[in-house]
């Protein structure tokens, strides 16, 4: 088919041709004399990402799920109890990986198009009266449902209950696109992928420990070689790898780093937000629903939307994939055939954005919805038209451009 695919899977997300270039080198010596002067200021770097000062940063040659495992084998111990909520996909699969890991999770089952229950939360812990749980997981952004989660309010749960448990966040999908601060919500234990907000191909899995986290390491007894934390703190404080690094990426990622600094984090939020929100503003011009059951839920990195009954939503991401060359996402797990996905994160702007709206209302069209023509992506059209760089991320305030 003549002309490009348009990529609008949450992920892998679009590589800009700057990152392309950075990653697109020769093969380098891993070991040379003067790679810490490369890495060491990277590392630096990425603490402003994560919007901490005390953490530090760790970087494997791995997926999110890698990052996740890291996170869990380097501060916990056979048996822990571990409380977690499963409202989706992913955060469903990061509770798999602690069983397999034969940690003791009590898990709260919420229903899908939900986030973290904080309420739940904050009444276990105050009834964990010996704090038994030794970690609380909470996935920031539900890639499989389109919702995000209120990190600073499981914070406060914690400090409310005056529960020492070590707080782990999954940010794959949101680190670097949604606002995240590690240091004023207490987070311990941050987990990202390349491949989302940091407009990599997939490959590192891009972890930050806060100091209490890297002090449970000294008494967590899960085994762990490949991700362990200790054999990265010998090698990292001079610069250097325990073993073969993933130099290309990390040669790209330091161009991620640099473009995320040149926009500004705050703008790259607002960015997300505004055309977030068109997308959203097409759907409801559709007549459709999001996943993300309120307002509150809704997330700037993933729209997950409802076909109506008697539709397949996996039959729009056929149609749009084979005849007009865009790949959106499927459902997953419970919302399989129930819903189709639009990611919206990364490199993108609002000419991008619009023709994700428009390929989806035409292959939703073209299986049979009955959608007014051009009645998604001229909301859109008007809600971008009418805002500009001075859009509100938490108001949702409009500026004339």
């Amino acid at each position: 088919m003549p002309g490009r695919n348009f990529l609008f899977i949450p992920g892998p997300t679009n590589v800009p041709e700057r990152i392309r270039r950075a990653i697109n080198i020769p093969m380098e010596d891993q070991r040379a004399p003067d790679l810490p002067q490369f890495t060491l200021a990277l590392y630096q770097d990425l603490k402003k990402v994560f919007k901490t000062k005390t953490g530090q940063v760790f970087l494997f040659p791995a997926s999110g799920t890698g990052g996740w495992e890291a996170a869990i084998t380097n501060t916990l111990s056979p048996g822990d109890k571990v409380l977690a909520s499963s409202f989706g996909h992913f955060s469903h699969l990061w509770i798999d990986l602690c069983q397999r890991h034969n940690l003791d999770v009590e898990v709260m089952e919420v229903e899908w198009g939900e986030g973290v229950p904080v309420e739940r939360y904050q009444r276990r812990l105050a009834a964990d009266k010996k704090h038994e749980i030794k970690a609380v997981l909470a996935c920031q952004n539900e890639t499989a449902t389109g919702v995000t989660s209120d990190m600073a309010g499981v914070r406060k749960a914690l400090d409310a209950a005056k529960h020492p448990a070590l707080f782990y966040v999954d940010g794959v999908s949101s680190i670097a696109s949604i606002d995240f601060r590690m240091d004023e919500w207490g987070v311990d234990l941050a987990v990202s992928g390349s491949q989302k907000g940091f407009m990599l191909p997939t490959g590192l899995a891009i972890v930050c420990a806060s100091q209490k986290a890297l002090e449970a390491r000294r008494s967590a007894k899960l085994a762990r070689c490949f991700f362990d934390f200790e054999d990265m703190i010998k090698s990292n404080k001079d610069g250097f790898f325990p073993y073969t690094p993933a130099m290309m990426l990390i040669r790209g990622l330091r161009e991620s780093v640099n473009m995320l600094f040149e926009e500004g984090l705050e703008n790259v939020f607002a960015r997300h937000h505004r055309l977030a929100e068109a997308v959203r503003r097409g759907v409801e011009a559709w007549g459709l629903r999001l996943c993300a059951k309120e307002r509150k839920w809704y997330s700037d990195t993933v729209s997950g939307i409802y076909v109506p009954e008697g539709f397949n939503g996996t039959d729009v991401v056929k149609v749009a994939y084979q005849r007009y060359n865009l790949s959106l996402g499927v459902g997953l797990n419970k919302v399989a055939g129930k819903i189709f996905r639009i990611g919206h994160l990364g490199d993108l702007n609002e000419l991008m954005i619009l023709s994700a709206i428009t390929g989806a209302e035409m292959s939703m069209r073209d299986i049979g919805i009955d959608i007014a023509p051009g009645s998604g992506v001229a909301a859109a059209e008007e809600f971008l038209r009418s805002t500009g760089k001075s859009f509100d991320t938490k108001i949702g305030a409009t500026a004339a451009m």
